[in-house]
């Protein structure tokens, strides 16, 4: 249901019925450890190209979702998935191993939570019985795809973050009471925002207005108080872009409580050194809603979370023909409901 000018609401409540979080031997070494279902001690995954890793780690994120909803893959209606990697292709071809119907989506880093708005949308209109909704990202395939390969060592400022390695996938089903799943109840479809910035090694900047304009539109479009959520987690911003993200919403009278502002890329790694301003990538915002907040609000210490996921819409050739970068936030409420188990 439409509400406002760009967002949605899903008064059916869709659950998440399951979520899988898979990561890499630095995911591993960050506080949100113990949040992932697996961690592989080997970048390359025993795998011939970095590429290749990456899809390995989405096929085996998906296939985790599956198991832990108890289902098989033909009991999916719909995959939708995104990545990073040229014409998205990690997605498309987890989705020729899944052999399920299949909706390839790009928004960068913001993929998992523009994943999480449309499989919510399609439960909540009963165009569907199970979607799954996933994404991925690998430092190295990422590194080689869009600055330079890790092998050659070059040099980065302070404001460039780490790409994350790791993938995430949630599988959305309709509330039929039976459960104390987290539910999805609102979304906010995010507008595209270039500031002029053209650093690729400073993604942070680029991407705080983006997260800005989407956060005052949430609350705007659903009339709700600044205080509502128990948590507000942007990402991946890093530290740079969320001081940045933190001057707007005080320069606009947006009152937000600095005890419930997070970003997913300063989360991730913690106080971890070698990763500059912090994690990015599309496996950063999925790993920190898929796995650190979906264990929260179902043990209950979070009740209501607002994921704000940004994402910066570059390409190699836009970086290469002089193109300023394009961001984009896509925002997705996760909140419990009381009175049944979790799987």
């Amino acid at each position: 249901m439409l509400v406002g000018y760009q967002s949605w609401a899903f008064p059916k409540n869709p659950m998440i019925l399951s979520t899988a979080v898979i990561g890499g031997p630095m995911e591993g070494r960050g506080p949100l450890a113990d949040d992932f279902d697996l961690l592989h001690s080997d970048l390359r995954m025993q795998q011939k190209s970095w590429e290749q890793a990456e899809r390995m780690l989405l096929d085996e994120t998906c296939a985790k979702a599956i198991e832990k909803a108890g289902l098989s893959k033909d009991n999916i209606s719909f995959f939708i998935a995104g990545d990073l990697m040229n014409q998205i292709i990690s997605s498309s071809f987890a989705a020729r191993t899944l052999s399920m119907p299949y909706l390839g989506i790009f928004g960068a880093c913001s993929t998992s939570m523009e994943g999480l708005a449309l499989a919510s949308l399609m439960i909540d209109a009963d165009s569907a019985l199970y979607v799954m909704t996933g994404t991925v990202s690998h430092n190295a395939a990422a590194e080689k795809h869009y600055r330079y390969p890790t092998e050659y060592g070059a040099q980065k400022p302070p404001t460039a973050q780490w790409t994350v390695t790791a993938g995430g996938a949630a599988i959305i089903a309709a509330n039929d009471g039976s459960g104390n799943h987290p539910v999805v109840t609102r979304a906010t479809v995010g507008r595209v925002v270039d500031m002029g910035l053209t650093d690729p090694f400073n993604m942070g900047a680029a991407m705080a207005p983006a997260a800005f304009d989407t956060l005052v539109s949430h609350f705007r479009d659903f009339d709700l108080p600044y205080d509502y959520y128990d948590l507000i987690i942007t990402g991946d911003l890093g530290k740079v872009g969320h001081r940045i993200l933190v001057d707007l919403c005080e320069q606009h009278d947006v009152p937000i409580p600095r005890d419930r502002f997070a970003d997913a890329g300063m989360m991730v790694y913690g106080d971890i050194p070698d990763v500059w301003s912090g994690g990015s990538g599309c496996g950063c915002s999925a790993s920190v809603a898929y796995g650190y907040v979906q264990r929260r609000l179902r043990e209950g210490s979070l009740k209501k979370v607002l994921m704000v996921a940004t994402g910066a819409l570059l390409s190699p050739i836009s970086y290469q023909q002089k193109e300023t970068i394009p961001c984009i936030a896509h925002a997705a409420a996760m909140e419990r409901i009381e009175g049944s188990k979790s799987s």
